[in-house]
């Protein structure tokens, strides 16, 4: 079961898809710096795309509106 739930994450993002493009696009990015630096000061995932799945929740991360 994945922390935060999706459901929790649809009140920050309006699609499912929007969130797996940005949590994958972020997962990327943390997996190229060498100490994975997150926003979040203490992660409770191990996981890259779970890290960016927090972001999200916590509102670190948004979508792009144009």
């Amino acid at each position: 079961m994945i922390n935060p739930s999706i459901d929790a994450l649809l009140t920050k993002i309006d699609s499912k898809y929007s969130i797996v493009t940005i949590a994958a696009q972020r997962a990327r990015e943390l997996q190229e710096t060498e100490d994975h630096q997150s926003t979040l000061e203490k992660p409770r995932s191990n996981k890259l795309v779970g890290i960016a799945l927090e972001e999200i929740h916590e509102g670190h991360l948004t979508i792009k509106k144009e």
